[in-house]
């Protein structure tokens, strides 16, 4: 009787229709759940994330994953390796030791054997409200550390700076891989028609050692790489002829874009035709845009005074100065990504041109010092007073640190990817704040250490992209920029 009376009442209409309703509201809760990661044994997606673009218009700026805490980027990218004893990483059991041995089993360094522990030529002060010690080899920066998240735990895969150079880049050693300005271009696009999405700014002394994998696009469409110029040389081929005239060249212009037009409408699936079109038309305008943008004279007097870039004394610190003056103004106008270089591939004889110091450091980094610190400086503090670090990240790097010992026989020290210092500042990160530590001498990361997949992972979170998901299917391979590691940094996020 009872199984009768069961059975009926499932077979009722109104309660047949309420159980569904029911069952539907819950399957749409646990969906709900599920896609924030709130339902116990939730599986995060992990399906890859490829931006749907536009071949006529490739730079169209694209919508990120989640809210952003920032906007644009600035890279300033030390060639050659600066040292973390010597700049940002203070160690006073490194002082008490000078001159000694270091501790431990004797290293193989990139150059052969070690000398003794060496403290750094330079003193250091604490900084700010943060009391954060800094060198006085940076004076300047130093006096922007509470607008600084440090971080002193990175580790690197190599000794050697051009496969160095590659993995702080591209997160890869070899060559061919794209760059991280050309993935986050791809990703996002750019919110200016007339410039390109991603420039690299040169040191007035040269390009680094890897030159333009920096910058380039790897297996990513051609369109996504940087385009390289600085304020003392223009982007080449980008002028007029002077014996055609304005009118002449316009017409012309026009003339081949109906062309090409036309010959696109009979290719509809041609993307790398609408990108090459696209690519004429952006070098069209860029022949107003980026004159203008690369004129430094419109610069009032006091700005031009605080990057240092009025400086007769010391060319190499003026032409920096101008670079990163360049730099605030390409953010200024929207360009996604600029990566700004301190530092060129060796000309001259070891030690001149980046800050690769092996036989003489003080006599070396005296040199690198001031034409780094005070125009670095000044772009923090300009970014800031105008209101563009509240949306501008800002990051200082290197491809790997030095040890903390003098090498045998020189007063210089040796390549270490083992721990070495970067820095955030701007949107998204905590100021004043430092995460990680190597040990008592700075040789090797020991607490929070991170990876270059971690510092890339973070940085592309910040402009809201789920590393995991930003990808390129390439050769049969669903490729990202943080490979197959990277974990994102929660702990340098203002929100996480």
């Amino acid at each position: 009787m009872h199984s009768e009376i069961h059975s009926r009442y499932l077979l009722n209409r109104r309660s047949f229709l309420s159980s569904t309703m029911t069952g539907l509201s819950s399957i749409a809760l646990a969906q709900l759940l599920a896609s924030q990661n709130l339902l116990l044994g939730a599986v995060p997606d992990k399906t890859p994330i490829r931006p749907n673009i536009d071949p006529q218009r490739p730079n169209l700026a694209r919508q990120p994953h989640f809210a952003p805490a920032a906007k644009n980027v600035i890279v300033i990218f030390c060639a050659g390796a600066c040292s973390q004893i010597d700049t940002f990483d203070y160690k006073p059991e490194l002082i008490r030791m000078h001159g000694k041995p270091m501790p431990g089993e004797q290293v193989v360094t990139f150059q052969g054997g070690q000398g003794n522990l060496q403290k750094s030529p330079w003193e250091f002060k604490p900084r700010g409200e943060s009391g954060k010690m800094v060198s006085t080899l940076v004076d300047r920066l130093g006096e922007m550390a509470d607008d600084m998240c440090f971080i002193h735990s990175l580790t690197g895969k190599t000794n050697t700076h051009g496969p160095g150079e590659n993995f702080m880049s591209t997160g890869f050693t070899l060559d061919g891989f794209p760059s991280m300005g050309a993935w986050v271009t791809y990703a996002l696009g750019s919110e200016n028609n007339n410039l390109p999405a991603y420039v690299a700014i040169p040191d007035p002394r040269g390009t680094p050692q890897s030159s333009v994998n920096n910058w380039g696009p790897g297996f990513l469409p051609a369109v996504f790489q940087g385009t390289d110029f600085n304020a003392a040389r223009p982007i080449r081929n980008l002028a007029r002829p002077q014996g055609i005239p304005g009118n002449e060249d316009i017409a012309t212009r026009e003339f081949l874009k109906r062309m090409n037009e036309r010959h696109l409408a009979h290719f509809p699936g041609d993307t790398e035709l609408s990108a090459r079109i696209a690519s004429y038309e952006l070098a069209a305008r860029m022949q107003l845009s980026v004159p203008e943008i690369s004129d430094l004279s419109t610069e009032p007097e006091h700005i031009l005074k605080m990057y240092g870039a009025d400086d007769p004394e010391n060319k190499l610190k003026s032409g920096f100065a101008r670079n990163c003056i360049l730099a605030r103004r390409l953010i200024e106008q929207g360009v996604r990504f600029v990566q700004l270089f301190n530092g060129a591939y060796q000309t001259g004889g070891e030690g001149t041109s980046n800050w690769d110091g092996h036989k003489f450091l003080k006599k070396q980094y005296d040199v690198h010092g001031p034409i780094l610190d005070q125009p670095a400086a000044a772009l923090l503090k300009d970014l800031k007073q105008c209101g563009l670090l509240e949306e501008t990240l800002v990051v200082w790097c290197t491809e790997f640190g030095r040890m903390p010992t003098f090498q045998q026989g020189a007063s210089g020290r040796d390549h270490n990817p083992a721990g070495f210092t970067a820095w955030l500042a701007g949107a998204g990160v905590k100021r004043g704040y430092t995460y990680g530590a190597t040990d008592e001498f700075g040789y090797k990361a020991v607490e929070n250490v991170a990876t270059v997949y971690d510092f890339h992972a973070t940085i592309l979170r910040l402009l809201g992209l789920d590393h995991e998901r930003l990808s390129f299917y390439h050769n049969g391979i669903e490729r990202r920029l943080t490979d197959v590691h990277g974990n994102v940094i929660n702990d340098l996020l203002t929100r996480a």
